[in-house]
């Protein structure tokens, strides 16, 4: 018996062999196939772990609980979330081009796409703001950046995307004046989003293009007043460093984020490779915080040695440098 041509896909199949108006499927090589599902169950599971270990850091330890760490943590839990509800099953559509899982679930699904990517950038959004006080206000930036204000600001990121996301799709006010061409595409097997021109200029507006530009305009002004600080005063104070280097690491946070998002209208496997790019923020973010913040690495070694279920382990001092011996001194009155 031959052996099957791994590099050739064979003949047209559909999404359901025994369904009439069935889609077809995206014919691949298997070789194309187990790539694609290695490349993106790594960064599912990449997603997961690493928001997890963010998420955990921030409510274990005490010295992580501040305002601007709370808005990490919720937008910690949003990628997580997007690791669990969305990603799975966009990966076997963007792979299969086939919906395998429902009509009611294929709203669901695009309402968390939607929301938990608009609440994503409405995070990173209020994060910039938080950035422009601490640099360009210290002063008054623990009067203005209160638990208070932080609650608003978690309310406004996750309140208007659930509403906007659910009551859009379920309404259908997406696809009014599309319904010709919603017919004319229509197919067992189908999940996709589409938007009529109103719509699509609305969604746009508010879920990317007015908080991205105000995230833009915010780092702008802080860069500027950095440097205009930086040459008056000769040199950077160890605090401003620490303001410097967390401004810097969330716009490059941003800057993932937003790189999706230079082009609209692709062929299918050209969008689904920027549709990844966007999922893939999520999975760069915990990757960025490591790269430039020793407490998120510290946090992640005492996670992984098991550390944090000593007791008392939450109040131990994860930013000095010369924490080593006291903490590990702290540690063995732990243990014994």
């Amino acid at each position: 018996m031959n052996s099957p041509d791994i590099y050739n896909p064979p003949e047209l199949q559909f999404c359901f062999a025994l369904v009439n108006n069935s889609c077809p499927r995206n014919m691949r090589s298997m070789l194309s196939v187990c790539t694609m599902y290695i490349v993106m169950i790594g960064a599912i599971v990449m997603t997961m772990l690493g928001n997890l270990v963010v998420i955990i850091s921030i409510a274990h330890f005490k010295q992580l609980q501040h305002p601007t760490n709370f808005l990490i943590l919720s937008m910690a839990t949003t990628d997580f979330l997007l690791s669990c509800v969305v990603m799975p099953f966009s990966m076997v559509r963007s792979i299969e081009s086939c919906w395998y899982f429902g009509d009611l679930f294929c709203k669901v699904h695009s309402c968390c796409d939607i929301m938990l990517c608009t609440t994503s950038i409405f995070h990173l959004c209020f994060i910039s703001v938080d950035r422009y006080y601490a640099v360009c206000d210290p002063l008054h930036y623990v009067i203005k950046i209160t638990i208070p204000v932080i609650e608003v600001f978690l309310l406004i990121s996750w309140s208007i995307p659930i509403f906007f996301a659910f009551g859009l799709v379920f309404s259908e006010l997406n696809l009014i004046g599309t319904e010709d061409f919603v017919a004319a595409i229509d197919c067992t097997g189908l999940c996709i989003l589409i938007f009529n021109k109103l719509w699509g200029v609305l969604a746009s507006f508010i879920a990317f293009f007015l908080p991205g530009t105000v995230m833009v305009g915010i780092y702008v002004h802080i860069f500027t007043v950095a440097r205009k600080h930086a040459r008056q005063i000769g040199m950077v104070l160890s605090r401003d460093k620490l303001e410097s280097k967390a401004t810097k690491t969330l716009s490059i946070v941003m800057g993932v984020f937003v790189y999706p998002f230079i082009n609209f209208t692709t062929p299918e496997d050209l969008y689904n490779v920027f549709l990844w790019l966007g999922y893939f923020n999520s999975t760069f973010n915990p990757i960025i915080y490591g790269m430039f913040y020793p407490w998120f690495r510290k946090a992640l070694r005492m996670i992984v040695t098991g550390t944090i279920f000593h007791p008392d382990s939450s109040t131990l001092n994860l930013f000095l440098s010369g924490e080593g011996t006291s903490n590990k001194k702290k540690l063995c009155r732990m243990a014994y």
